[in-house]
C-alpha cells in the first residue's frame, strides 16, 4: 500500500526546489499531494504541481468545487507524513504560535502525525533571535527540523539559510518511515564533560565533539534513531531522528546514558568523559590570594565500562574510543577486553590531523577478535561512516 505524504510550500524562492521533492517521492511509489500558499505560487505553477503530483493543488480555503469544504482537516487525516518545505520564517512562526489564516497553515494545525520542516530563508533571518525561538518551540512540540546548510543564498549573501536539498529530505523522509534500519536505535556521546570546581571555574578538555556529532548523523542518514548525548559544545544537529541530552558532568552524562542505555541496539561512547571530579566543589566564585590552591580529586565512574557490563541482552554492540600517546595498540586492546567490547576506535594523538581540535581524523578499528581495520587520514565525517558502516554490517549479520 502506498505511503501518503503531504507537501507544504510556502513563499520563498526555494519553493522551486520542491518540483524535485514531489517527483523524488512520486518516483518511489509514495502517493502525493501538495498544499501551497498563495507567495509559493508565485514561484511555481498550479499546472506543474498538480502535472508532478498527479493530484489536485489545495491552495484556497474558499474555492468551490472542492471535494470537501473542509479540505485542511480532510488532508490532515489523509497523510501519513506531511512535509512543509520551503518552511519560510512566516510559516514557521504562525505554526509556532498557533495561527491560521490560510491553506497550508490551517492544515498544519488539524495535523497530528509525522511532521517535517525544512527552513529556508536569508542569513540573517536564520539567524534572528525571534525564529530561533520559535524553531525551539516547534523542536520541543516534536516537529523534526531539516536544518539548512551555507552557501549563497539568492539575495547574493552567504551563510546559512540554503533550503536542505531536496534528495536529502527525501532520504531523510524515506529512512524515517521504511529504511531498512529504521527500527534500530542508537546512544551516542559526544563531547568533553566539565567537572566545576567552584562557580566558574570547571575541569573539561580540548574535545570538540565533532566526531561524536558525526557519528550520529551518519547512523540517522541510514534510518537509525539516535539518543545524542553531548557535553557542552557550540555543534548543532541536523538530522531529525537524532534527540539531544545536553550534559555538563561526568555524572550528569551516567544518568543520561543509564535513562536509554536499556532501549536501544546500539552504544557508541565517543565522548572525552572527565576521569576525575572534585571532591567537594562549591557554589561561589573562590578568591584569587597569593596562597596555594590545592584541589582534591576522586575517580568519576566508568561509563563505557557499566553500559558495557550491564549491557540490556547480547545483541546490543558497544563501541568505545581511545586516545592514546604511547603504546597505542597494546592499550587499545587492553581497554577492548577489560571493558568487554565489542569494537573500539583507537585515536593517536601522534598521528598529525587526528584527535582533538581538528576536523579531520584518522583511527584504527578493532573488533573483540583483534581484526584491525585502518581507516586512514580524511574528514570526520568520512571517518565516522567507515565506522557506522562497519558496525551496521555486524547488527545486520548477526554478528
Amino acid at each position: 500500500m502506498k505511503k501518503h505524504v503531504l507537501i507544504g510550500i510556502s513563499g520563498g524562492i526555494a519553493a522551486y526546489k520542491s518540483l524535485t521533492l514531489i517527483r523524488s517521492f512520486v518516483k518511489n511509489d509514495y502517493e502525493v499531494k501538495v498544499v501551497a500558499t498563495d507567495h509559493a505560487l508565485e514561484f511555481v505553477t498550479p499546472l506543474t504541481i498538480e502535472t508532478l503530483s498527479g493530484n489536485k493543488l489545495y491552495n484556497n480555503m474558499f474555492q468551490t468545487g472542492q471535494e470537501r469544504t473542509t479540505e485542511h482537516i480532510a488532508l490532515a487525516q489523509w497523510a501519513d507524513v506531511f512535509v512543509v518545505a520551503p518552511a519560510t520564517a512566516n510559516i514557521i512562526g504562525k505554526y509556532a504560535h498557533g495561527l491560521a489564516d490560510d491553506a497550508l497553515s490551517t492544515t498544519l494545525l488539524a495535523y497530528k502525525k509525522i511532521l517535517f520542516m525544512a527552513p529556508a530563508m536569508n542569513d540573517a533571518m536564520w539567524d534572528n533571535e525571534a525564529v530561533q525561538a520559535n524553531l525551539k518551540i516547534l523542536q520541543n512540540r516534536g516537529v523534526k527540523i531539516l536544518e539548512p546548510g551555507s552557501g549563497f543564498l539568492a539575495c547574493n549573501s552567504e551563510g546559512k539559510g540554503r533550503m536542505m536539498e531536496p534528495e536529502k529530505i527525501f532520504e531523510a523522509i524515506d529512512n524515517y518511515l521504511c529504511g531498512k534500519n529504521s527500527g534500530l536505535r542508537a546512544l551516542v556521546s559526544a563531547g568533553g564533560t566539565q567537572e566545576p570546581i567552584d562557580a566558574v571555574r570547571y575541569i573539561g578538555n580540548r574535545s570538540s565533539g565533532l566526531m561524536g556529532f558525526c557519528l550520529a548523523e551518519s547512523l540517522a542518514q541510514k534510518g537509525v534513531q539516535v539518543d545524542l548525548i553531548s557535553g557542552p559544545t557550540s555543534l548543532t544537529t541536523h538530522h531529525p531522528l537524532i534527540h539531544r541530552i545536553d550534559v555538563q558532568t561526568a555524572a550528569d552524562m551516567l544518568q543520561a546514558c543509564q535513562m536509554v542505555a536499556s532501549q536501544v541496539d546500539i552504544i557508541i561512547m565517543a565522548a572525552a568523559v572527565a576521569d576525575y571530579t572534585p571532591e567537594h566543589a562549591v557554589d561561589y566564585k573562590v578568591k584569587k590570594t597569593d596562597a596555594t590552591w590545592q584541589i582534591h580529586l576522586k575517580p568519576t565512574e566508568d561509563i563505557l565500562k557499566t553500559l558495557s557490563l550491564h549491557r540490556a541482552n547480547d545483541r546490543q554492540i558497544v563501541v568505545g574510543f581511545a586516545l592514546e600517546t604511547n603504546d597505542e595498540k597494546e592499550n587499545a586492546i587492553k581497554k577492548l577486553k577489560t571493558k568487554q567490547l565489542d569494537m573500539i576506535v583507537l585515536n593517536s594523538l601522534n598521528d598529525k590531523g587526528a584527535g582533538f581540535s581538528t576536523s579531520t581524523n584518522k583511527v584504527l578499528l578493532i573488533d573483540k577478535n583483534e581484526q584491525v581495520i585502518d581507516i586512514p587520514l580524511q574528514s570526520k565525517q568520512a571517518v565516522a561512516e567507515e565506522i557506522v558502516s562497519q558496525i551496521l554490517k555486524k547488527i545486520n549479520h548477526h554478528e
